[in-house]
């Protein structure tokens, strides 16, 4: 018998969820929802789970990320129901679920505990600074160091528990049976969407969205994969110089555009913004434009008398890695994935 939580809906609401229970079950949303198929109904069945608190039949369904939130089902819902940023905190919901340090449902539940928690990582920097005395290379050498270690700890300490956590919460128990060689043929799947978000094409909305998203990807991973690997800020390579430019100034340019969105609220999915939607956007813009910063004083060879920029850079960079990766938004990118990926395999 299923376990219902008639407190559901108060708990949802700190995760931006509206008046959901406004609905009244007239399937419009379903109706003009592009992913909706006569197997998978969206967002109708979401609805009506958050509403009775039917909290083990949402944690084990993919639907709330199968979503990519073009906003159709909010803009005709008849009743103002927002049944788009019900999915949207439903994600935020289940992330709070996935993690077993249970830190990302404080940080979207508060936002005095997200500026401490960002207040804090700030004071590290600047106190190992100051341990340093101002020293640029050692500073800069320990900002090196810190990219590799953190981006290792991160997925081994927090995030690979916690997509176990939501391969036990869908997967093992529902009790679905799903054969080995079906785990293997679908990696193919979380390549795909990993990589492409590739499941944003099925919405009816502007397809430049899937293009915006498509070029951010490339251009985060590009720059991670330029400073950490490829030591951008250290290279005397003119290969390694100019892709770290290119690849940080794609990011500014992407980001200005996001969040332009968000200012203007032009698009649906944009109408509406929690705190961890302008930090998501917003620390990649200033990630984008300080490590562009830091590159450029190098080349100019005045960097040594403003360490201020390089300090500024870091405090970001560990906001980023500590606070943002782990526990914030960003974690949408690869529960998304792993969401078709189990969905693939279910099904082959």
């Amino acid at each position: 018998m299923a376990s219902i939580n008639t407190g559901f809906s108060k708990e949802l609401s700190k995760f931006g969820a509206f008046d959901f229970n406004a609905c009244y079950n007239c399937g419009t949303c379903t109706a003009v929802c592009s992913l909706s198929t006569g197997e998978d109904s969206f967002p109708r069945e979401m609805i009506r789970y958050s509403v009775l608190g039917l909290e083990d039949d949402i944690k084990s369904s993919l639907k709330p990320w199968l979503c990519y939130y073009c906003g159709e089902c909010t803009t005709h819902c008849p009743q103002e129901a927002e049944p788009g940023e019900l999915m949207m905190s439903l994600r935020r919901w289940l992330i709070s679920v996935y993690d077993w340090t249970g830190l990302s449902g404080l940080l979207y539940r508060s936002l005095p505990a997200s500026i401490t928690a960002m207040t804090l990582t700030a004071l590290a920097v600047i106190a190992y600074a100051l341990y340093e005395h101002f020293d640029l290379e050692k500073i800069m050498h320990t900002g090196h160091i810190f990219e590799m270690v953190a981006i290792a700890t991160v997925f081994a300490v927090i995030l690979l528990p916690n997509l176990i956590r939501m391969w036990n919460f869908i997967i093992l128990k529902p009790g679905i049976k799903v054969p080995f060689k079906n785990y293997v043929t679908g990696l193919r799947d979380l390549l795909v969407h990993m990589f492409t978000q590739k499941r944003t094409l099925g919405c009816d909305d502007s397809q430049v969205r899937w293009f915006e998203h498509l070029i951010l990807v490339f251009g985060y991973l590009g720059l991670l994969f330029t400073t950490v690997f490829l030591d951008w800020f250290l290279s005397e390579s003119t290969f390694v110089t100019v892709l770290g430019y290119v690849v940080s100034i794609i990011i500014f340019t992407v980001t200005v555009i996001f969040v332009s969105e968000r200012i203007s609220k032009k698009r649906e999915m944009s109408r509406k913004s929690q705190p961890s939607d302008w930090m998501f956007v917003a620390w990649l813009f200033m990630m984008g434009l300080s490590a562009f910063a830091v590159r450029l004083f190098i080349d100019l060879d005045i960097l040594q008398n403003n360490i201020w920029l390089y300090l500024a850079h870091m405090i970001i960079l560990v906001q980023w890695a500590l606070v943002i990766v782990p526990f914030g938004k960003w974690t949408h990118f690869l529960y998304r994935s792993f969401a078709m990926y189990f969905d693939a395999i279910k099904k082959n």
